[in-house]
């Protein structure tokens, strides 16, 4: 079936993704209207949608209000409108007409299509294209518009007052339940399920980074959906600054849900010959439950978002819990041996190295390395740790400068800022305008420097504060700073992995932030949160991979009692958290005895044997968090040889990690029912050698007897498929014919 098809008589266009299908039909007022979202249709069956009689108008409204694919400002029309502007004379109003239309093909086999819809308005010179590219082997649909001023070189710029990605019209369901994550520092991705209220739900930012208090996606359903069953749809915006999402119920009781960069007011001019490309939001419809969705969302990250979706990221130490501030060359190089010893493959220097950086109030904006602490630069200790074996990687945070900096000193224009108010200054340190090329092109130079100079392999980029003081940019009057400043922190990163093709990125934003599909477009891993407890870990986790997958989640092992909470929880427990993603150690390695050494060692030989499951595998969620009993397994049908780097097909492999916070009357724990094994294959625990069928585990579920006692208990699991079980025998019989 082809990707895009045209039925032209009836001017629809059916988009068929993997799974799924998306009908657009051109209305005889040439507006967009999404005629269906769901499962997937032949032409001929979209064409008969056309039969059903269209929602019956009252007499003060229009019935396609909320109900527009493209949704410009106008008419009867009364909700919320994701494309708005105003004209140099004040018109606000839209009235598009179409202008044509044409498919591109994305790749030459044909496993992707792109179609544009093209209009323009019918008096001033505005030109809007919707975009809608889709691909044979994900149910994602990727939508973008593009708005051009067609006047000519000189003429009144058209301000454009919201510019939504994309609207996703909703089918009619017997309810609308949404489904998003909110939070704050330290409590990311707390995920919360409601019945859509009427009128319009709004999510987002107006901090100038995606945030801690909700993420960029939302997820609908019928109310009755599980983990396991019913139907689920799903957007998502690929944007890392402010944002918003606007999840619409209307009186004729149908939903939307539409998102897009910036957040309300903020306005920029759109000058005369020069066009905005909104950022992309993705779209995904599936059955099978909430795991499903999850699944397929992740599966599209890794396969068309993450730039290194096959490597596996490296188990990582990081020194900030061990030293802070106190950094000094003798100590790093103590902490990296023993980091070596316990098998970690990546060793990251955090705050603390470069410019006056003794504590949090001076040196940001001076990425060079303090000459009392590193009189001789970074060479003797990035050999050192080389020569251990590690990667070595380093801590900064590029976009804030420090009052106490030779950078502010010399430039205190640079930071975002509006004249005649007072800077606002948070953790000592103010934002540098990166919406100002100049200013841009320096951090992209002063980052760069320090690549070329010295052997660095991997950066954990940090981001700790809001914008606050968002003025005007050179003289412009409008809010252009919100875009303009993430547009040149993607190019930024863009240059800088151009020209350093080996550097690794996580992206921490004093923890996740920065969480959404267009960071990790140019990154490597995420830092989920600064919060490394690994009992609140769990919650934050089970936000973190709604949508995106284990093997960006950065993960610790830190000290108990924990430094934030002051929790105290045994080893193993912390380890079978942190093992859930991308492993990394935050010990004070320096106060452990050799003993504890050792037995941290045993535990990362342990996650690098099943790291590939974790880290490539596909996930399912075994109750949530907030269950007496909670479990996740990852499965991959073929895993990666860490020592070969060959693919050992056919041999499934099945990690599950089970947390018990808290065993209620001593009562033991029920076998777990597991996911997506094959009923006829056996499946052997790799630490015990103990077979399993897989009818059985999925059926009545695998024995926890081993799960430790006492409170914060957990285990890890590792199964290996064997074979196929032997033919049925018939049971032996007595001499009367009953089975014995």
């Amino acid at each position: 079936m082809a990707l895009v098809t045209h039925v032209a008589e009836h001017r629809l266009w059916v988009l068929t993704a993997a799974q799924s299908c998306y009908v657009l039909h051109l209305d005889s007022d040439d507006l967009l209207r999404t005629a269906h979202w769901g499962r997937a249709l032949t032409a001929a069956q979209a064409v008969s949608l056309l039969d059903y009689a269209p929602p019956r108008p009252r007499s003060c409204e229009d019935a396609r209000d909320g109900l527009l694919d493209l949704d410009p400002d106008g008419g009867l029309r009364y909700g919320h409108a994701g494309l708005q502007v105003r004209f140099a004379d004040g018109t606000r109003d839209l009235e598009l007409s179409f202008t044509g239309a044409h498919v591109l093909q994305d790749e030459p086999d044909g496993a992707a299509a792109e179609l544009v819809l093209c209009f323009a308005d019918a008096h001033y010179p505005l030109s809007v294209n919707a975009h809608y590219r889709v691909r044979r082997d994900t149910p994602a649909i990727e939508r973008w518009l593009t708005l051009r001023h067609t006047g000519p070189v000189g003429g009144a710029p058209i301000s454009v007052v919201r510019a939504d990605c994309a609207c996703w019209v909703l089918p009619e369901l017997e309810d609308y339940r949404l489904s998003h994550a909110h939070g704050q520092w330290a409590a990311e991705g707390t995920v919360q399920r409601s019945t859509l209220a009427y009128g319009e739900t709004v999510l987002g930012s107006r901090r100038g980074v995606t945030g801690h208090q909700a993420g960029p996606w939302a997820m609908v359903d019928a109310g009755s959906a599980t983990e396991e069953h019913g139907a689920v749809y799903g957007a998502a915006l690929a944007w890392s600054g402010s944002w918003q999402l606007v999840a619409q119920r209307l009186p004729s009781g149908r939903a939307s849900l539409s998102l897009g960069a910036g957040h309300t007011p903020a306005a920029f001019d759109l000058a005369a010959d020069t066009q905005y490309v909104t950022p992309s939001s993705l779209g995904i419809y599936t059955e099978g439950g909430f795991g499903a969705a999850s699944r397929a969302w992740q599966d599209y990250v890794r396969r068309y978002v993450l730039p290194h979706p096959d490597e596996l990221r490296p188990v990582l130490y990081n020194s900030w819990e061990a030293t802070e501030f106190d950094v000094t060359l003798k100590g790093q190089m103590a902490l990296a041996e023993r980091a070596a010893a316990i098998g970690v493959e990546l060793f990251v220097m955090d705050d603390g190295w470069f410019g006056a950086r003794t504590s949090d109030a001076a040196g940001l904006g001076d990425w060079y390395p303090n000459p009392e602490r590193f009189p001789d630069g970074l060479t003797p200790l990035i050999e050192h740790v080389h020569g251990l074996g590690m990667r070595f990687g380093l801590w900064i945070e590029p976009e804030m400068a420090n009052p106490d900096s030779d950078l502010y000193r010399a430039h205190p224009d640079w930071i975002v800022h509006r004249p005649h108010r007072t800077r606002t200054r948070q953790r000592g340190q103010h934002v540098l305008n990166l919406a100002l090329p100049q200013v841009a092109d320096q951090v992209h130079q002063a980052i760069d420097t320090l690549l070329r100079e010295n052997a660095i392999d991997f950066l954990k980029w940090d981001m700790n504060r809001s914008l606050t003081e968002v003025g005007p940019l050179d003289g412009r009057t409008d809010d252009g700073l919100w875009f303009d400043y993430v547009t040149h922190l993607y190019r930024i990163l863009d240059r800088l992995r151009a020209d350093h093709p080996a550097l690794r990125i996580e992206c921490c934003a004093s923890g996740g932030a920065r969480l959404d599909l267009g960071i990790l477009a140019r990154t490597d891993q995420v830092w989920a949160s600064d919060n490394t407890d690994a009992a609140d870990r769990r919650h934050i986790q089970h936000g973190y991979t709604q949508i995106h997958p284990a093997g960006t989640m950065g993960a610790w092992i830190t000290d108990s009692p924990n430094p934030f909470t002051g929790r105290r929880t045994p080893l193993e427990y912390r380890f079978h958290v942190a093992a859930a993603g991308v492993l990394g150690i935050g010990l004070d390695l320096s106060a452990l005895d050799e003993e504890e050494l050792a037995r941290v060692g045993e535990l990362v030989a342990a996650y690098k044997r099943v790291r590939p499951v974790v880290q490539h595998g596909r996930q399912y969620r075994l109750g949530g968090p907030d269950q007496a009993l909670h479990a996740v397994q990852f499965l991959a049908d073929a895993v990666m040889n860490t020592d070969t780097a060959a693919t050992n097909a056919p041999a499934a492999e099945i990690v599950v990690l089970v947390y018990r916070d808290a065993r209620r009357h001593g009562q033991l724990e029920p076998p777990l029912p597991l996911r997506d094994l094959d009923p006829q294959a056996l499946y052997r625990d790799a630490a015990t050698g103990r077979e399993h069928h897989g009818a059985v585990l999925l059926a009545r579920g695998l024995p926890l007897e081993d799960l430790p006692a006492g409170d914060h208990a957990s285990t890890l699991i590792h199964l290996r498929r064997v074979g196929t079980q032997e033919s049925e025998v018939e049971p032996p019989t007595s001499h009367d014919g009953v089975s014995e």
